[in-house]
């Protein structure tokens, strides 16, 4: 990263498909803040998505629907050289960029994420964010929705995301860390509450502990994400 990085432009980029109820209040918490700029990328919503999106004058391109093929879209147009990866149901605090250049300044970092907050007041949301703030702090393996940054240079290097089906941020996460440190900002970002509540806490958290372990057990990520698929739809 170059010695400038106080002053260094963040590129935030925000895949979106339907998301006309989350992308305004996204969009709110990325302003008054310095020398960044905003990238939608939208993978073919059929809602009001792109309307808001034109109607608030931010940049706009269309992509392939997957989120890593959008996530990846978004970067190749991105003028930063800081990429910030937010999810469509994710809010950023305030004075993020500050955060985010102060972290990427640490001897070694090349990437970061924040701490996870999400946004209902179960007890038992309580202790999945304890649990994703424990892996990502002592692991340095922050997922998507925890507002993933990086520096473009790292970005490049390790060819940007895997264009997989799913668990993308994942695979992301383990090449970053053969080629530096990832830091966890201690402010959170706050997320939505809705794949929780629509599956149920307990299902939804083992749900994901299963993907990740048969991920790792060589399990081909389109089979996974077929039968991800169709354990959400049964309890939606």
């Amino acid at each position: 990263m170059s010695q400038n990085i106080d002053a260094a432009r963040i590129s935030i980029i925000i895949p979106t498909l339907n998301e006309a109820g989350n992308i305004k209040e996204a969009i709110a918490t990325t302003q008054s803040n310095t020398n960044i700029e905003v990238i939608i990328v939208d993978g073919g919503s059929k809602d009001d998505t792109i309307e808001i999106v034109q109607s608030l004058g931010i940049k706009l391109i269309s992509s392939s629907p997957g989120r890593a093929v959008q996530m990846n879209a978004g970067a190749v147009v991105a003028s930063g050289d800081i990429l910030l990866f937010l999810h469509a149901d994710t809010r950023l605090p305030t004075g993020f960029d500050d955060m985010i250049r102060k972290a990427l300044q640490q001897p070694g970092t090349v990437a970061g994420a924040f701490k996870l907050r999400i946004d209902a007041s179960l007890l038992s949301l309580r202790w999945v964010e304890l649990g994703v703030n424990v892996r990502s702090h002592f692991c340095q393996m922050p997922y998507g929705d925890q507002a993933i940054f990086l520096t473009k240079e790292a970005f490049q290097q390790i060819g940007g995301f895997p264009e997989l089906p799913i668990m993308e941020d994942f695979e992301l996460m383990r090449r970053l860390k053969c080629i530096g440190r990832i830091v966890i900002i201690s402010t959170p970002v706050v997320t939505s509450a809705r794949r929780w509540l629509q599956k149920g806490v307990f299902k939804t958290t083992l749900l994901n502990q299963l993907v990740i372990i048969a991920y790792l057990l060589g399990v081909s990520p389109e089979r996974i994400r077929r039968w991800y698929r169709r354990e959400k739809l049964k309890r939606v």
